[in-house]
């Protein structure tokens, strides 16, 4: 086995992780992203037999001016054929290599559950931190199938909403709606004093690839000229993740998120993703946005955690 650090190129790098269904936070523009947010980035990938089998992206930062952090999120990417005993010396080598200044911190966060992990994977290691859970959407299913599974009360909501002949919703690559959607962000993140990754992530991440449609999309809708909400969901391979939303107080009651995300779901079919990460449901402190993605009908999954 080898593990190598910041030596295989994009093209290599995109190939393998769309092939596995690799994380948002594992892919290659991410990783640009967050170097143009004045962000340290480094990849490793794992060797076995002279043929890559992992990936991992690692985010690191400098903790009280001594200690270096370096993050391994919802990674990482492995090919299948790798044994847990084969993961679990790689993850040794990567937490005793990663090129960051000591003293070194290197946390990793499995994307996958605890039942999956395979048996000797993490052993020798810590977990430090319980997983969060995610909603997944397989959009590999019919339209039909997918619409069957949706909660009765979503899809009663989603329903009230088609029938609304004042609404507009488009779903496409539309930079200006993204940057209305980012200002509305920033607006609520102060008003309710929550914080999330920068808003300027997101065009970062976008300017990282070829084509902004290679990117992300837009869901949004609009009453005459007004906007009366919005979703924005970033690609990875033939995955997608819902990176945020935002609607005004007559889109809330019109249920047009029920509208904008079903919408999303029939256009990202259309194009071939296979599956829609929901991102975080915490039923505790939110509870109502909770309730909403899972009433979709998706399938939970709580991560195994962070381990050291």
């Amino acid at each position: 086995m080898k593990v190598s650090w910041n030596q295989i190129d994009r093209a290599g790098w995109q190939a393998f992780h769309t092939q596995h269904g690799g994380s948002l936070q594992q892919a290659w523009a991410y990783g640009e992203a967050m170097r143009t947010l004045g962000v340290q980035v480094h990849r490793a990938h794992i060797e076995v037999d002279g043929a890559v089998r992992g990936l991992a992206q690692f985010i690191c930062r400098r903790v009280a001016g001594y200690l270096s952090l370096a993050s391994c999120t919802r990674g990482p990417v492995w090919a299948p054929s790798l044994t847990g005993a084969e993961r679990q010396e790689a993850y040794r080598e990567l937490q005793r290599s990663v090129p960051v200044r000591p003293l070194r911190i290197a946390l990793l966060s499995p994307n996958t559950g605890a039942q999956e992990l395979q048996a000797q994977e993490m052993a020798r290691l810590h977990r430090v931190m319980t997983g969060y859970s995610t909603v997944l959407c397989d959009l590999r299913r019919s339209t039909a199938a997918l619409r069957a599974d949706l909660d009765g009360k979503w899809r009663n909501r989603l329903a009230k909403a088609e029938a609304e002949l004042s609404l507009r919703v488009q779903v496409q690559a539309d930079r200006q709606a993204c940057e209305q959607l980012l200002r509305r962000e920033g607006e609520q993140r102060m008003s309710r004093g929550f914080h999330g990754l920068p808003t300027e992530l997101v065009g970062a991440y976008i300017d990282a690839h070829d084509k902004p449609s290679q990117a992300y999309v837009m869901s949004t809708a609009r009453q005459g000229k007004e906007l009366a909400g919005a979703m924005l969901f970033l690609f990875h391979g033939r995955c997608a993740t819902y990176h945020m939303g935002w609607s005004s107080d007559e889109g809330r009651r019109l249920n047009v998120h029920n509208l904008l995300l079903w919408r999303a779901i029939e256009h990202l079919q259309g194009q071939g993703f296979e599956q829609l990460d929901l991102g975080g449901v915490n039923t505790h402190e939110l509870p109502g946005i909770s309730r909403f993605k899972l009433g979709t009908g998706g399938q939970v999954l709580t991560l195994a955690g962070t381990y050291f």
